[in-house]
């Protein structure tokens, strides 16, 4: 096992484009580390480098101690796992699991030794004599997996593994190689469009945009102090509510207006955030994720609200997502754009529908209990302690005061 090690690494095309520009990341021996984005934002490029898929354009990269820049794909020490699974339709699964080995003249009781090792670890045997045709695609993928998981590599690099799968299918599957890679300890970079994959499998998250690393945390520290506009907006399922706003004094206090709305800050939420005295008077981007809102029926004791008129309601049983516009002008910016193109125009379930002009739908995560009815006004109870500020100018989130600084050079 070893970790990778990107140190100033670009990737850029003869007509220029920079496919990834100055990634510098570090994965640790064992960890399992996602790189996460938007469709085109360089992760797979970032991965196909790793593999020696794609020559290097600038900068080092390192596979424990060894610069491998110019080292051959097949003499890296690392296995892959594709999307399309890449089995031969006329082996069975047993040879398509040990035939990296046959080919590297392993002797006949190793292989038999790591091929059933493999397939107990990823309940196969019962299907070691069939041929693909016969498997189902989650059994297909742990072919796949088996296939990697036999050469004993340096490190596993998977490339949106799950993305053939139902969803009920892929929840099942994603805690498998979880649990897998948590079992072998080999060092891991999972590839993924879908920012749930990587919230639940990583033990860091790495997020992509436009070729450049934006962050990289714990999953938890993603969801709660997003560097930037663009990582909040993208981390989150539904996404965060996103809605112009200003700063100002209220009541010997700081609130945040949106629209003829006002919401009072607390000194919880202040002092986590001592760098919004500097934005007294001052316009700011405020997010608000769904669970932080809730039908204000339900949560009688918090103070503070808002109220809109209830546009759409999506009952899922244990909760409602609740749509419901407020009089206040939406964030749009060049990342809102980009996030909402990447959803696609309808957002999929629960997504917010930011509008042109002085009006924002937002989107509630609503106790199943919520009497909240299509037509009619809500009054939403806020979560103010978890609530997140950007900068409208940079983008960057609102917390200690120095991003200001750091974006200025």
């Amino acid at each position: 096992m070893a970790g990778v090690t990107f140190q100033g690494v670009s990737k850029i095309y003869p007509d220029g484009t920079r496919a990834v520009n100055d990634l510098n990341l570090g994965i640790e021996d064992g960890e399992f580390l996602v790189l996460v984005g938007p469709s085109g934002c360089g992760k797979t490029t970032a991965l196909r480098m790793v593999a020696g898929l794609e020559e290097i354009s600038e900068g080092q990269l390192k596979i424990g101690e060894r610069v491998v820049n110019h080292v051959p794909s097949r003499d890296r020490d690392i296995a892959m796992v594709f999307q399309s699974y890449a089995l031969y339709p006329h082996l069975s699964v047993y040879d398509n699991i040990g035939f990296s080995l046959k080919l590297k003249k392993f002797d006949k009781k190793e292989i038999e030794r790591r091929v059933k090792e493999a397939a107990r670890l990823l309940g196969l045997e019962p299907y070691l004599d069939r041929k693909p045709r016969a498997l189902s695609g989650g059994q297909r993928q742990r072919v796949a997996m088996g296939r990697a998981i036999v050469r004993e590599p340096a490190a596993f690099l998977m490339d949106e593994p799950l993305s053939n799968l139902d969803a009920k299918l892929r929840v099942q599957t994603r805690a498998e190689i979880k649990k897998l890679q948590d079992d072998l300890g080999t060092t891991t970079i999972y590839v993924t469009h879908d920012q749930v994959e990587a919230m639940t499998m990583g033990d860091r998250v790495a997020v992509m945009r436009k070729g450049e690393l934006q962050q990289v945390a714990e999953p938890q520290e993603l969801y709660d102090r997003p560097v930037n506009l663009f990582v909040g907006g993208f981390i989150g399922s539904p996404a965060m509510n996103l809605v112009e706003a200003k700063l100002e004094r209220a009541d010997g206090g700081v609130a945040v207006a949106a629209g003829n709305q006002t919401i009072a800050l607390g000194d919880e939420t202040l002092s986590a955030r001592p760098g919004l005295k500097d934005y007294e008077g001052r316009g700011v981007i405020l997010g608000i994720r769904p669970e932080d809102l809730e039908d204000a029926e339900l949560e009688p004791d918090r103070e503070q609200r808002l109220e809109g008129e209830v546009e759409l309601t999506e009952a899922l049983g244990s909760e409602i997502m609740v749509h419901f516009s407020i009089d206040a002008p939406p964030a749009i910016t060049d990342e809102v754009r980009e996030l909402q193109e990447d959803a696609g125009t309808d957002g999929g379930l629960g997504t917010p529908a930011q509008e042109e002009g002085g009006r924002t739908i937002m989107v509630g995560r609503f106790g199943a209990r919520s009497k909240a009815t299509k037509g009619e006004r809500v009054k939403v109870a806020v979560d103010t302690r978890a609530l997140h500020f950007f900068d409208p100018d940079t983008g960057l989130g609102i917390y200690d005061g120095t991003e200001r600084e750091e974006a200025r050079g």
